[in-house]
C-alpha cells in the first residue's frame, strides 16, 4: 500500500510502499502495518515495496540520507556515514553500550521532543536502552528526587490530607505573565499538518488542556473555590457528590468560567508568591522582563505589541493588558540575587553548610547529607524552620480570618499511573458540546476537602495518619502502617494532638529522618514489599532484588558517617545490585518489567490523536523557527551597524553551582560581568573588538556586557552564559533610551510547543515534574551592536 510520508524542512511528501494485511474488526476490515515497517518507510529504506524511496545515499532531497543531513548540519556524508557504522558495530561488539550524554541545553530548542527521540531511536535500534554503559543519560538540574515516595507525602502535605495543587510552571508563567498576548500563531512558526487541533494558538491550547484535564493551573475558576461551594450547598447540595455535580453544572452552562480563560480579570491574578531555592524572577525566568511589567508593574526593556488577539478564540483577549498583579512576594534567601532586590519580603536562609538536609538524584546513586558546619549566620533559619515558622503564624492569623473550617474544592488533572490512562482515546472538549463533562474522564477531576487553616501549623510539626494508608509512586505501592507505629516508640520524638499521639517533624532532623525511615530506597523492608506488590501486577519473579538489604535501614546520621548509595527499589528503573552503576531501564529490559506506557514497551511509534495531528507520530524532523515567524524582532531596529543572530544562553561559565558567579574570584575569571561571545567574523563585521561594549536585543528586552570575540564561536550564533545579575556591570541601555539595561532572559520569552500539553490518553497524562512543556528560548534571535557610549 502506497502512503503519504512527509519532511517537514521542505514540505515535501513522498508516497511510499508498505506492507499491509486485511484485518476483520468489529467495524469492518481495516488495513494494519507494523510500526517497524511504518518506521523503515519514514526514514527512506527501501526494501523493493515501491514508491519516492531514495536511491541511494547522495540524493540531497530525499530525507535522512547522508547528503541531505549535511544541508542542516555541514558534517559530510562520509562522516555520518562512518560514525553510523562505529555506533552500530560497538553497539553489536558490547551487547548496547553506547550511550548520550544530554545536557539543558537540548532541551530548551522549541523540537527539543524531537532532538530527543532521534537519539533515542538510534539506542533503541542497536538495543542500547537499559544497559549499563548505555541508554539516554539526561542531565538537566537533577531535580528527581531519589526518596520521592516518603518525601512525596511530606512535601505535599498528603500525610494528613489530599490532593496538592502542583502546577506545570512553564504554561503558568507563559499565562500569568501575558507572554500569550505577544505570541503569534504557533502554526506559523512551528511546522505542522494543517487541521482545526495544529492550528491552535498556544495559549487556548493551554485553556483545552486545563479543561480537558492534561494540565493543571491554579487559580482554578473565575470565583473564589470556598464561595463556589458555599454556593453548592446553598443550591442544595448536602455531599461532596452534589457538589461536584453542581460545579460541574455551572461549567457545562459557562456560568462558572476557568481562570485560564480568564487571566486578565482581576479575580484570576496570582496574588501571593513564594519564592524558595530558586532565581524565579531573572535567572529562572523565561521572559524576565515580561515578569517585571505584568507581575510586578515595574521598569522593564520590552517594546512588543500585543500580537494574540488575531488568533485566539478560546482565551479572552482584553483590550487593557494588566500591570502588577502581585500583591506579596516573599523570599527566601541566602543571597541578595536579583529576585531577592524585587521581593517584597526577603526571609534570611541558612545556605548548604548551616543546615540539616538530605540531598539526592535518581543517576547519582548516593543519599548526601547537608549538616551544619557552623549555625546559621544572624537571623538566617534553615528552609524547615521557615517555613515551619510561616505555617504557625499562617494559623495563628487563621483565628481571625477562618476561625471554623472551610471545604474546598481541588480541580486534579488526569494522571499517570492511574485509570485515567485510557480516559480518552479521542479527543473531544466537552466545553464546546462534543461530549459530556464526566470528572476525571472528559475533563479533569474534582476533589471536595475541607481544611481547617488554624491546624495548619499543628499538621505541619506532625506526621499525619495517612502515611498509614500506604507510600508509593510511580505506579508502585507498599504499606508501612507498622513502620510509622515505631516511630511512636521514639519517645524522644512524639508530639500529642487533640488527644492522639503523632511522629514529630518538628525539626529538620525529624523530617529528615522520616523520609528515611519510610522510604523503599532507603529501608530494605520496604523495597522487599514494593516488589512484593509489582510481582503480584507483572506476574514476575522480582522480590530476589531486595533480599541482599531487607535488613538495611538508613538514617540521618548513618548518612554522617560514611557515603550511603540508595537501595534497589521499583520506584526507579536502574538496578544497583553488587554495586552497579544506576543505568536507567535496566530493571525494564533484564526483568521484562513493562514500561510505563499504552503497551507496556517502548515506543517508536505514538499512538496518540494529537500527536497524529501534529505530525510527530513518527520520529521526524522539524526546522527551527524562522526568526520573522518567531516574532521577537518585529519592532526592534538597529541604531547602529548591527547583525542579526541566533543567541544561546548555556549554563554558567563561571559560577558556583551553576546558579551565581558574583563572587570576587567568579568575577575575576569572567572580565567582572558575563560576556557576549562572538565568533571572529561576526566581530569583523559589527566593528567590534575583543573587551568593547556591546548591546544584545530585541522586542523582548536588551543586555548590554562587554564582547568576548573567539575562534570558538560559530558564525551566526552569539553566547551568553546563564545566571546574569542586575546587581552589578548592568550599565543604561542606549537602544532602550537611557534605562538600566537587563540581563541573560531579558532578551527572552516563553514559547510553547502545543502538542506537550496533550494528555488524557497512554503515557500522554500528567506527572508532576515530569510531563509538559518547556519554557524553550535557544531558538531567539537578537541583534547585536557596538555601544559607543557606557554609562552606569
Amino acid at each position: 500500500m502506497q502512503l503519504d510520508f512527509v519532511e517537514y524542512g521542505k514540505d515535501i511528501s513522498a508516497k511510499r510502499g508498505v506492507p499491509v494485511k486485511h484485518v476483520k474488526t468489529v467495524d469492518g476490515v481495516v488495513k494494519v502495518s507494523t510500526v517497524y515497517d511504518l518506521i523503515m518507510a519514514q526514514y527512506g529504506v527501501d526494501r523493493g515495496l515501491g514508491g519516492d524511496y531514495p536511491a541511494s545515499y547522495e540524493e540531497k532531497d530525499a530525507a535522512y540520507t547522508p547528503a541531505w543531513q549535511e544541508i542542516l548540519t555541514g558534517i559530510g556524508p562520509k562522516t555520518v556515514l562512518q560514525f553510523a557504522r562505529e555506533w552500530s558495530r560497538t553497539a553489536e561488539t558490547t551487547n548496547g553500550k553506547c550511550s548520550i550524554i544530554i545536557g539543558a541545553g537540548i532541551n530548551h530548542w522549541y523540537h527539543n521532543n524531537l532532538i530527543y527521540r532521534a537519539g533515542t531511536m538510534a539506542l533503541m535500534l542497536t538495543g542500547c536502552i537499559g544497559v549499563n554503559g548505555g541508554g539516554m543519560n539526561h542531565y538537566v538540574g537533577q531535580e528527581k528526587l531519589a526518596p520521592t515516595d516518603s518525601w512525596a507525602a511530606i512535601m505535599s502535605g498528603k500525610d494528613w490530607q489530599g490532593p496538592p495543587r502542583l502546577q506545570q510552571t512553564p504554561i503558568w508563567h507563559y499565562i500569568n505573565s501575558n507572554q500569550w498576548r505577544y505570541d503569534g500563531n504557533q502554526a506559523d512558526y512551528n511546522t505542522v499538518p494543517k487541521n482545526e487541533l495544529s492550528g491552535m494558538h498556544s495559549a487556548d491550547m493551554t485553556v483545552k488542556a486545563v479543561r480537558n484535564g492534561w494540565m493543571p493551573f491554579y487559580p482554578q475558576y473565575n470565583k473564589s473555590n470556598l464561595d463556589i461551594v458555599k454556593d453548592a450547598e446553598k443550591a442544595g447540595a448536602t455531599n461532596d457528590e452534589e457538589i461536584k455535580k453542581y460545579v460541574v453544572d455551572q461549567l457545562k452552562s459557562k456560568k462558572l468560567l476557568h481562570a485560564v480563560a480568564e487571566p486578565d480579570e482581576e479575580i484570576s491574578f496570582p496574588r501571593v508568591w513564594y519564592i524558595w531555592r530558586g532565581n524565579a524572577i531573572a535567572g529562572s525566568a523565561k521572559g524576565h522582563e515580561y515578569f517585571l511589567k505584568h507581575y510586578l508593574g515595574t521598569h522593564n526593556n520590552s517594546i512588543s505589541e500585543d500580537v494574540a488577539d488575531q488568533f485566539v478564540k478560546d482565551i479572552k483577549f482584553r483590550s487593557e493588558s494588566p500591570e502588577g498583579k502581585m500583591d506579596l512576594i516573599v523570599n527566601l534567601n541566602f543571597r541578595m540575587d536579583t529576585s531577592a532586590l524585587y521581593s517584597d519580603i526577603i526571609l534570611p536562609a541558612a545556605s548548604w553548610y548551616e543546615k540539616t538536609d538530605l540531598n539526592s538524584t535518581d543517576m547519582h546513586s548516593f543519599i548526601h547529607p547537608l549538616a551544619a558546619a557552623i549555625d546559621p549566620v544572624w537571623e538566617s533559619k534553615s528552609d524547615w524552620v521557615i517555613f515551619r515558622e510561616i505555617a504557625r503564624v499562617t494559623s495563628e492569623l487563621a483565628k481571625t480570618h477562618f476561625a471554623e473550617p472551610v471545604k474546598d474544592i481541588v480541580n486534579t488533572p488526569i494522571s499517570h499511573d492511574s485509570a485515567g490512562e485510557i480516559a480518552q482515546p479521542n479527543i473531544k472538549d466537552w466545553s464546546k458540546g462534543e461530549c459530556e463533562p464526566v470528572p476525571g474522564k472528559s475533563m479533569h477531576g474534582l476533589v471536595v476537602v475541607e481544611r481547617d487553616y488554624t491546624k495548619v501549623y499543628d499538621k505541619f510539626i506532625r506526621l499525619g495518619p495517612n502515611i498509614k494508608n500506604g507510600l508509593g509512586a510511580h505506579g508502585n505501592s507498599y504499606d508501612c502502617t507498622d513502620f510509622y507505629e515505631q516511630m511512636l516508640d521514639d519517645r524522644d520524638h512524639v508530639r500529642e494532638f487533640e488527644g492522639t499521639e503523632y511522629p514529630s517533624i518538628f525539626e529538620d532532623e525529624e523530617a529528615a529522618n522520616a523520609v528515611l525511615h519510610l522510604s523503599s530506597l532507603t529501608n530494605g523492608e520496604l523495597a522487599h514489599r514494593a516488589y512484593k506488590v509489582a510481582e503480584k501486577k507483572t506476574g514476575l519473579t522480582l522480590c530476589d532484588l531486595a533480599e541482599g538489604s531487607k535488613n538495611v535501614r538508613m538514617n540521618y546520621k548513618d548518612l554522617q558517617t560514611r557515603p550511603h548509595r540508595y537501595l534497589n527499589s521499583p520506584v526507579w528503573s536502574g538496578l544497583l545490585t553488587d554495586g552497579r552503576a544506576y543505568s536507567a531501564y535496566t530493571y525494564n529490559i533484564e526483568r521484562l518489567v513493562p514500561w510505563r506506557t499504552l503497551t507496556g514497551r517502548q515506543h517508536f511509534y505514538l499512538d496518540h490523536e494529537g500527536y497524529i495531528k501534529f505530525g510527530e507520530h513518527l520520529p521526524t524532523y522539524k526546522p527551527s523557527p524562522r526568526p520573522e515567524a518567531y516574532g521577537e524582532l518585529r519592532k526592534t531596529v538597529a541604531t547602529g551597524k548591527a547583525k542579526m543572530l541566533n543567541v544561546l544562553t548555556p549554563h554558567g561559565k563561571w559560577h558556583i553551582h551553576s546558579t551565581y558567579g558574583d563572587t570576587l574570584r567568579m568575577l575575576t575569571l569572567s572580565r567582572g560581568m558575563e560576556p557576549c561571545w562572538l565568533s571572529e567574523e561576526d566581530a569583523e563585521e559589527l566593528g567590534v573588538k575583543d573587551n568593547d561594549w556591546v548591546e544584545v536585543f530585541n522586542d523582548n528586552g536588551v543586555y548590554s556586557t562587554r564582547a568576548c570575540v573567539s575562534a570558538r564561536i560559530p558564525k551566526g550564533i552569539c553566547l551568553v552564559y546563564h545566571a546574569v545579575e542586575r546587581t552589578y556591570s548592568t550599565p543604561k541601555s542606549q537602544v532602550r533610551g537611557g534605562k538600566r539595561s537587563g540581563m541573560n532572559n531579558s532578551f527572552t520569552r516563553i514559547h510553547l510547543k502545543p502538542n506537550l500539553m496533550l494528555g488524557g490518553y497512554g503515557q500522554f497524562t500528567y506527572h508532576f515534574n515530569y510531563w509538559g512543556p518547556v519554557g524553550v528560548n535557544r531558538d531567539c534571535h537578537v541583534l547585536v551592536q557596538k555601544m559607543d557610549k557606557v554609562e552606569f
